[in-house]
Order: C-alpha cells, then sequence, then structure tokens
C-alpha cells in the first residue's frame, strides 16, 4: 500500500502533534485495510472515507482502487489521480469533526 499525505493534512498534524501516536496508529490501521476501518462519506463527501481518532476528531482519506472502481473519480476530479496508483491511500484532511465533514477537501 502506498501512502501519500496532502499539504493540509502534515500542517493540521504539525498543529495538532499531542495526537501523533495516535495518528500514527489509525494510519497505519487503515493502510492495512483502507475500505474495512473507513465509513464512507455522502453528498458532497462522496468517495471519501472517515475514521475516528478520538472523541471528535476525523482523519478523511481515499483509496484510489476504490474511488475508481465505484466511479467517484468523477465526483472527486484529483487534478493528478493517473499519476497515482490503485493502491494509493491518500490522507487530505485531519481535524474536528464539525470542520472535517463541513467543507470539503481540496483537490487530493
Amino acid at each position: 500500500m502506498i501512502a501519500f499525505f496532502s499539504d493540509d493534512f502534515g500542517d493540521s498534524l504539525k498543529k495538532h502533534s499531542a495526537l501523533k501516536k495516535i495518528v500514527q496508529k489509525k494510519v497505519d490501521m487503515i493502510l492495512t485495510n483502507p475500505f474495512g476501518l473507513g465509513e464512507p462519506l455522502k453528498g458532497n463527501l462522496r468517495g471519501y472515507y472517515s475514521v475516528p481518532v478520538k472523541k471528535n476528531f476525523l482523519i478523511i482519506y481515499l483509496y484510489c482502487l476504490i474511488c475508481r472502481r465505484r466511479g467517484d473519480d468523477g465526483i472527486v476530479l484529483c487534478h493528478d489521480c493517473s499519476s497515482y496508483a490503485d493502491e494509493t491511500v491518500k490522507f487530505v484532511q485531519l481535524g474536528p469533526h464539525y470542520l472535517s465533514v463541513c467543507e470539503p477537501p481540496r483537490s487530493a
């Protein structure tokens, strides 16, 4: 499995550095089973998945293989979609629940 971390994800991890070990553990779990662990999001976030880190804190990611198979790549519209292998997991946002699910991630 190939992991890609967006700048937003990295910036947020720096901002919330106290959660670094928990986030690393969740990232490892996601990379082991990307579609078994996460909850698929709906509406304008279709194609993305969320995994809770703590009470109201989420990791938002997408798994390229599933995104393409379900046709969500036409909704997500990653500007560089074709340059990533199917086995890529893109970690796009990390943050409080109310921020993570209110606005769609910038093109992953």
